[in-house]
């Protein structure tokens, strides 16, 4: 080992390497590419640091100036990274190494900075370092190592096109490292992809899991999911422990409701920023809080030294993330404990986790309120505070507390001054009690007190309950039945609470919207009376309904007659269409078309302009029309003209159209007095030119073009 590293080991107070450490710095291996798996906590971190030291270093004992990095190591998450960053600079401190991180969340103009200064090791999450790499702010063609940590999580978080990304940008002569807690088919497939002859390492500890770690599965009532996370906090008392929820959202319920409760708690997901995650976890470290509200974000690599206790307040979404959240606990040959919150319902998921993650699970119930109480006695017992000596500058005070006051009365206060520092255990339901009732013991002596509202005012318990134990100092548990009328309410209060509850209410005993409360002598007749009405009396039998018998006669009072010809017309009634009544036909009258006398010439119809059609002769054929061509022998040409309208003109030689041809103008398509043109076009029949204009286009009769919008107006 290089003197520089073994000297670094030394001053952290390491006398032994963990397995993974010891198999990954065989001398066999030094130049291989390695796929390694191992529980979480075995020490891969100090692992892989040790492995690619000989790469990195060669002969020298210290790095030499820094330029380009020469090893690069991707974690999935920024917490992962800070601390594989953190641990790499004490393992790397006395050969000089410059150790630089580039995470999300951070200011990229700082990190781009430090590239440009120089670094040996660069500790970054995926999607920043792509980030740098298309940005040109980072030079790989140095690289001697590659290291991905917590592969499968990568992976898991969709991280396959960024680590592919950056491996084909790499050198081709590196070597890869591969660390894992497990090895599934993808990790495997990658490592095909982007190693050479990789050599596998399995350490002994995989095949049975965490044996550090006791684990227990906690059956409770569905609605003391969270009061029995408080029991075995409270049960436990550890320096560090992790709550872990599957949203964001039950991180910030949790987290509020045990901030309510006393607990220091701080929160780890998402949403955070990265200088709020890094306080949180300082915090932890530091001792200032001992509860992390946490999402799966914090289920790996995170390394707390004092952390006892991982509660699964959520199950989660398989049998690997059980793994890795529970190893945060349990590391280093440290012993600790992770329980499974399981509720009836949720039972046989949990049971699918725990096969198929291969734990030894015990089973049991959440602590209930007298077991923490108990456990509480036994560390007040345990602690040095009974052996120490009197401080001098308080012995004074004893003794004035010891003359002053009863052995009993001194304990009593200590107790009491104990339990003030803690969170009272909650009372939790048993398991196998229905989920919509909760059992409660019996209530006691009561006084019960009527409420000038009721059911005609709107009132519901689920406004009365609130409403008295805010302004009556009460509890939920202070109010028993709650019985609402049409004018008026019942209430039943405890009686060791009813003088607190009317001194609360003061002289007028009045409560929200002017109602007022009265106290009763005695218990209220609650006995339901009969509806208003009256009871209603027997119901009459129904007459039985005749029987249908299609043999019997009809009950028709005007029966048909059937016709004579019964056979006929039992043929005509099985046809679908009715029959023919000729004798109605005849009796109606026959529609004639008039025609006019001989010889009158009928009206022209407006539809048409052809010459009407004398009497008794044929019909014009439409079809086969002559020719263009075609004229009589004789015949004057025809000329094809158009009229130029002039002002000066009489009306009777504008009309005049014996100019044109013979065929009338409705028959002729070329005709185009009859065609509807728009506005503003040009050659617009009828449209009169400007006196002194010239016809335009070298045709007689055509309107000179304008631009803009026509000055013709129909008369």
């Amino acid at each position: 080992m290089i003197q520089t590293i073994a000297d670094a080991l030394a001053q952290q107070g390491y006398e032994t390497l963990t397995p993974v450490q010891e198999a990954v710095t065989d001398p066999a291996l030094t130049e291989a590419d390695l796929l390694v798996s191992a529980q979480t906590g075995s020490g891969k971190t100090v692992g892989f640091g040790l492995a690619i030291a000989p790469t990195l270093l060669g002969s020298d004992d210290r790095f030499g100036p820094a330029g380009a990095p020469l090893a690069l190591i991707i974690a999935p998450t920024r917490e992962l990274a800070m601390q594989v960053s953190r641990e790499l600079t004490w393992l790397y401190g006395k050969a000089g190494a410059i150790v630089t991180t580039c995470v999300g969340g951070m200011d990229t103009r700082t990190e781009r900075r430090a590239l440009d200064r120089g670094a040996h090791v660069v500790v970054a999450t995926p999607g920043r370092l792509c980030d740098h790499i298309k940005r040109n702010n980072i030079d790989l063609g140095d690289l001697r190592a590659v290291v991905l940590d917590e592969a499968d999580e990568m992976l898991d978080l969709g991280f396959r096109e960024e680590l592919e990304f950056i491996l084909s940008e790499a050198p081709e002569d590196r070597r890869t490292l591969l660390f894992s807690a497990t090895v599934p088919a993808a990790i495997a497939k990658l490592a095909k992809s982007y190693q050479r002859d990789a050599q596998r390492i399995t350490t002994v500890g995989e095949a049975k899991q965490h044996s550090d770690i006791e684990y227990r599965a906690l059956s409770v009532h569905p609605r003391d999911t969270e009061n029995a996370i408080i029991n075995v906090l409270r049960y436990y008392e550890a320096k560090n422990a992790i709550v872990f929820c599957n949203t964001r959202a039950a991180v910030a319920r949790l987290t509020s409701r045990f901030t309510n409760r006393g607990f220091s708690v701080v929160a780890l997901s998402g949403e955070l920023t990265q200088s709020e995650r890094t306080n949180a976890l300082q915090a932890l470290r530091d001792g200032r809080a001992r509860v992390c509200i946490a999402t799966d974000v914090a289920a790996r690599g995170i390394d707390l030294p004092n952390l006892e206790l991982v509660i699964h307040a959520d199950l989660p979404s398989n049998s690997d993330t059980l793994l890795h959240r529970s190893g945060r606990t349990g590391r280093a040959g440290r012993k600790g404990v992770s329980a499974l919150i399981v509720p009836a319902k949720l039972r046989s998921k949990a049971n699918r986790l725990i096969g198929g993650a291969k734990l030894k699970v015990e089973w049991a119930n959440p602590p209930s309120a007298e077991e923490v109480n108990a456990e509480d006695e036994k560390r007040l017992l345990a602690d040095q505070a009974w052996s120490n000596p009197i401080p001098e500058d308080a012995a004074g005070f004893v003794a004035n507390l010891v003359a002053e006051f009863s052995a009993e009365q001194l304990a009593t206060a200590f107790v009491n001054l104990y339990r003030a520092r803690q969170s009272a255990p909650e009372q939790l339901a048993a398991p196998g009690t229905p989920a919509d009732e909760k059992p409660r013991g019996d209530f006691g002596p009561s006084v019960w007190f009527s409420l000038s509202i009721g059911r005609n005012d709107a009132a519901e318990p689920r406004t009365i309950l609130p409403m008295l134990c805010r302004l009556g100092d009460l509890t939920k548990d202070d109010i028993g039945a709650i019985r609402v009328q049409p004018s008026h309410t019942f209430v039943e209060i405890l009686a060791s609470s009813a003088d607190r509850f009317v001194t609360s209410l003061g002289p007028d005993m009045k409560v929200e919207n002017g109602a007022v409360v009265t106290k009763l002598d005695r218990a209220p007749d609650l006995a339901r009376g009969p509806k208003p009405g009256g009871k209603r009396g027997p119901r009459p039998k129904r007459a039985s309904r005749p029987t249908y018998n299609s043999d019997a006669p009809s009950s028709d009072p005007k029966p048909r007659a059937k016709p004579a010809d019964a056979p006929v017309a039992e043929a005509q009634r099985a046809r679908p269409e009715k029959p023919r009544n000729d004798k109605a036909r005849a009796d109606k009258p026959r529609f004639e078309k008039p025609r006019a006398p001989k010889g009158e010439r009928p009206p022209k119809s407006h539809k048409t302009d052809r010459s009407p059609m004398k009497p008794g002769a044929a019909p014009k054929p439409k079809s086969n029309p002559k020719p263009d061509g075609f004229e009589k022998p004789g015949a004057k040409p025809k000329v094809k003209a158009k009229a130029v309208w002039k002002k000066d003109k009489p009306a009777a030689a504008q009309s005049d159209t014996s100019h044109r041809s013979d065929k009338p103008a409705k028959g002729r398509a070329s005709d185009p007095s009859k065609r509807f043109t728009p506005p503003n076009k040009m050659g617009k029949p009828g449209r009169k030119p400007k006196s002194g204009a010239k016809p335009s286009g070298g045709r007689e009769g055509d309107a000179t073009p304008r631009r803009g919008k026509s000055s013709f107006r129909p008369k």
